[in-house]
């Protein structure tokens, strides 16, 4: 696991983040979405840091971050997957594209490729069911997906 260590640079930043909203509690969730826009991610060194700035227990600024699945406190990769484990996906065979993304990418679930190129997540619903199994890299939607096309997937990546 990579440790985050937060130094007088990332303060400052952090500090200027919040001050742009006013260092408003009303305003966390907008100070989270810049702060992990700028770092990436949103590791606890991060959150302890906004929980001052704002005068706000810690607790609540981990409560927020780790109800919101567009949140996350781990690092991802330069291309974060996520593949649909919906009902309309599971049933279609999303488990056999995880299965693959594992095997090709050499990691498991919630883990990072060591190049940092690649993330694999899965999430519950995107909203695309007629094309189950579904998983997005990035933004972009790859749909009626079948184990053997995640190779050629990949490649357009590199």
């Amino acid at each position: 696991m990579i440790k985050f260590e937060i130094n007088d640079c990332h303060k400052q930043t952090i500090k200027e983040i919040c001050e742009s909203f006013g260092n408003k509690r009303s305003e966390l969730i907008n100070i989270l979405h810049a702060t992990q826009e700028h770092f990436g991610y949103l590791p606890e060194p991060v959150q302890l840091e906004i929980s001052l700035n704002l005068n706000m227990p810690l607790a609540k600024i981990y409560g927020v971050v780790s109800f919101y699945s567009f949140f996350t406190m781990t690092p991802k990769g330069k291309h974060p997957i996520s593949v649909c484990l919906g009902t309309a996906c599971y049933v279609r065979g999303a488990e056999k594209i995880v299965e693959t993304l594992e095997k090709e990418l050499k990691i498991k679930v919630g883990q990072v490729t060591e190049d940092g190129k690649f993330s694999l997540d899965c999430l519950r619903c995107i909203g695309a069911c007629g094309l189950a199994p579904v998983m997005m890299i990035g933004e972009k939607v790859h749909g009626r997906l079948e184990p053997e096309m995640i190779k050629d997937i990949l490649s357009q990546y590199e």
